[in-house]
């Protein structure tokens, strides 16, 4: 059966009397209580010198006591709301008297002092109504029963109290600054560079603490346990308070449970629940992160969205008693990405595209008459590129690109084509590229599977090398070149030549070593072999094919290094 909350206050007030004297703080009960956090929880007494959590229902109001027995005592009473704003006051009532009003020594009967309580209406100290970190502090507090009265309108919701007699060498809270305010140090379209003045609880208290930066995209917080909120999938960012830990024995009533019928057995509930008394559901995940980064007070935040306004927070945390103190954030809304230019491709004619490492690039191609295809060719000259083409917004092609691809895409009329090639992480993308309606001939040459150039060792002699490569079933030509390379050539160089779009017009005359055709119906049979003459004994020789196409466009088979004999 729960108690009358006024047989219960009474019961308290010895009880807070014994076990606190918030005046002369006796260090050794303090420990114990703190040990014993159900101790306070249940009896809603707030101890002296610790931060304690505790839970409200919505529009449910929660009573804390404590007792200062002597007068002029400094008072400070901090208050945190965490994830809704709260109505909080403190108020005072004086203690009754020990003995009766004859002078006998005798106590009070125990109805004359729980009336004599009741009767009081107390003084109002102090109230606030909102969601900032605030506080009572009083360098001079009378003796008396203090009461703390916590209501939250908008919802279930968390809060701390932290309440001290001692509070110039308590320094809970981690101090701030003079200027307390986060400056934009640095903007961009992805990253933001924060930096504050460090806190004085580190440099001049000696004391342990880390900073952490909290980033989302709604507004800026007053305290951690709000972002803890937020970062929980719960709307109140917690279940619901275990009895004897969070809240007052007679809180049950607030669960569904009558008072009458506690500790009777409750089968009338059809469908028990861990959350009992609350309406269960859930909200969307808030956009919301938050990075300790230790002592340092310079931060570069990354990986942010273009033209977005985003908010800052930092907080400094004692990492020896977890409590944190916010800092002023700020706000900024990130630099918008230059507007791509738009690269119009002419119909049959081939288009140099230079792309940065992890860039885009975006190319228009409209056609002057009907058609029924559109053909794409695509030369990628290095490394791997994505290639993505949409018609009038329509998504008709997304691909990785290698060497040479060609793709075939039905037509629309009047259709317009957008293509967006984007780099890879490696390096800078070299391309070519060409669109056309009328693919009758390919200005790219067909290839094989195998562009590599194969080397016989057995052939190899002291001013000669045998080499061979594969063709195609189309008639093309073939043109080798060689250069002489020395001995420190190494994959760094080699990798620069092998840009496959630098054609035969990029050498040297002496390099050219002779252009011939050849194709083969039979692609087994479509292999042809040459030997370079004329080279230097114990030499390296850097061996180049290109094959050119109808329309004059060349490509480049993977180089090959032969090195001949010192002595025949």
């Amino acid at each position: 059966m729960v108690l009358p909350y006024w047989c219960l206050l009474w019961l308290l007030v010895p009880l807070a009397s014994r076990t606190q004297k918030l005046p002369t703080r006796d260090e050794e009960l303090f420990q114990m209580q703190i040990r014993d956090k159900a101790f306070f929880h249940d009896s809603s007494v707030i101890p002296d010198g610790a931060e304690i959590s505790g839970y409200l229902f919505r529009d449910t109001p929660k009573r804390y006591f404590f007792v200062v027995e002597e007068d002029n005592t400094p008072l400070s009473v901090t208050v945190t709301p965490c994830d809704a704003p709260l109505e909080w006051k403190l108020s005072l009532q004086e203690l009754p008297e020990e003995t009766s009003g004859e002078g006998s020594g005798d106590p009070e009967p125990l109805e004359q002092q729980k009336q004599q309580i009741i009767n009081e209406e107390g003084t109002e100290l102090f109230s606030y109504k909102g969601n900032d970190v605030e506080y009572f502090i009083s360098s001079s507090s009378p003796s008396g029963l203090y009461q703390l009265e916590l209501l939250s309108t908008e919802k279930d919701t968390h809060f701390k109290v932290y309440a001290t007699t001692t509070p110039e060498s308590d320094q809970p809270y981690p101090e701030l600054p003079y200027d307390p305010r986060v400056d934009v140090t640095s903007l961009g379209c992805t990253t933001v560079t924060l930096a504050w003045k460090p806190s004085p609880t580190a440099s001049l208290l000696k004391q342990p603490i880390q900073y952490c930066v909290v980033i989302n995209r709604e507004h800026n917080f007053k305290s951690l346990c709000a972002v803890d909120a937020k970062l929980s999938a719960d709307d109140a960012f917690m279940m619901a308070p275990k009895p004897g830990l969070d809240f007052s024995p007679f809180d049950f009533a607030h669960f569904g449970f009558p008072s009458d019928n506690l500790g009777k057995e409750r089968s009338y509930l059809v469908k028990p629940s861990p959350k009992l008394g609350r309406h269960v559901y859930s909200r969307p995940k808030v956009d919301i992160q938050q990075i300790c980064i230790g002592n340092k007070n310079i931060f570069t935040v990354s990986d942010l969205k273009p033209d977005t306004q985003y908010y800052f927070d930092i907080f400094v945390v004692n990492t020896n008693s977890n409590t944190s103190t916010a800092y002023v954030g700020t706000f900024a809304r990130t630099k918008e990405e230059a507007k791509q230019k738009t690269v119009e491709l002419k119909d049959g004619k081939v288009t140099d595209v230079f792309v940065k490492r992890k860039g885009a690039k975006f190319l228009r191609f409209a056609p002057v008459s009907s058609h029924q295809k559109v053909t794409i060719f695509i030369h990628s000259c290095l490394d791997a590129v994505q290639i993505q083409v949409r018609r009038d917004g329509k998504l008709l092609l997304s691909q990785n690109v290698e060497g040479i691809r060609q793709f075939q895409l039905r037509g629309k009329p009047k259709g317009k084509y957008l293509i967006r090639l984007k780099g890879n992480k490696k390096g800078a993308s070299m391309l070519k590229i060409l669109a056309t309606t009328r693919p009758s001939k390919q200005s790219f040459p067909s290839l094989p599977e195998d562009t590599r150039i194969k080397a016989f060792d057995k052939l190899r002699t002291c001013s000669s090398a045998t080499v061979a490569w594969l063709g195609t079933q189309e008639r093309n030509k073939f043109c080798i070149y060689k250069k002489e390379v020395d001995d420190s050539y190494n994959a760094d160089q080699k990798k620069r030549e092998q840009n496959q779009c630098l054609g035969p017009d990029t050498r040297k005359k002496s390099e050219k070593v002779l252009c011939k055709y050849f194709h083969s119906q039979n692609l087994q049979k479509a292999v042809t072999t040459e030997t370079i003459k004329d080279l230097q004994p114990g030499k390296s020789y850097l061996l180049d094919v290109y094959v050119i196409g109808h329309g004059g466009h060349s490509v480049k088979y993977q180089s090959k290094i032969v090195k001949t004999r010192k002595f025949c």
